[in-house]
């Protein structure tokens, strides 16, 4: 129905009610035989896990609302969607594949280094650099303080004083391919995420969504 957030302010406005009686903390477990109203409506049972692969253009932040006013990816999504939230984030100049989903437990899952899932990207920066230094990311690297695990990365063609570089991540930290590439003297001016686990940005349109099947879901672990 809600965000987590916007589901503690309901309740801190005293709108929702379990079983009969309205909540005044959100420190509460919910069991399936529980009933739970909002405005004292019924909020239903949760719906099958489904996800979907989004081109997100250049541009958009992905957050639901944000503060400084810039158009978001929630706002520019095709209408019929329900209520979604997105398998990590894009940075505002950052373009590709972004996994959207119904299901936050399965967002977080997907999210964590433990699910085994590489991000890909293609990189385009400004400067020069050898697949030797490339290669050297392997063994993971420190910038500003930040430990990055070991990343993949191959050279793959020169266009003037820009590079197109492939890089796979495991971790998928903040900013995290713009940061290393900064550190070996690049400066990154595209960056385009192409897969996600098994689920490739292919040729899906920027602001086109489509649908992951069953069997992909079953593939990277989501709930039956």
């Amino acid at each position: 129905m809600c965000s987590r957030r916007d589901a503690e302010k309901l309740i801190a406005e005293g709108r929702v009610k379990l079983n009969g009686k309205v909540l005044d903390t959100p420190t509460v477990k919910v069991r399936g035989q529980d009933k739970v109203r909002v405005d004292n409506r019924p909020i239903g049972a949760a719906e099958p896990s489904r996800l979907w692969r989004y081109h997100k253009p250049a541009g958009l932040v992905t957050t639901h609302r944000d503060p400084a006013g810039r158009p978001t990816v929630f706002e520019r999504l095709p209408p019929g969607l329900p209520r979604v939230i997105s398998v990590g984030r894009l940075d505002l100049n950052s373009e590709g594949l972004l996994l959207l989903t119904n299901d936050g437990t399965l967002a977080r899952r997907l999210e964590l280094p433990s699910s085994g899932l590489i991000r890909r990207y293609r990189a385009r920066a400004y400067g020069r650099v050898t697949q030797a230094e490339l290669d050297a990311l392997k063994q993971g690297l420190v910038v500003e303080g930040m430990r990055y695990g070991p990343i993949e990365a191959k050279l793959e063609r020169g266009q003037g004083a820009n590079c197109w570089i492939e890089v796979a991540i495991a971790e998928g930290k903040n900013r995290e391919v713009r940061r290393v590439l900064e550190a070996l003297g690049l400066k990154v001016n595209r960056l385009i995420r192409v897969a996600y686990g098994p689920l490739q940005l292919g040729t899906l349109a920027p602001g086109e969504v489509e649908e992951a099947p069953r069997r992909v879901l079953k593939m990277i672990g989501a709930p039956a």
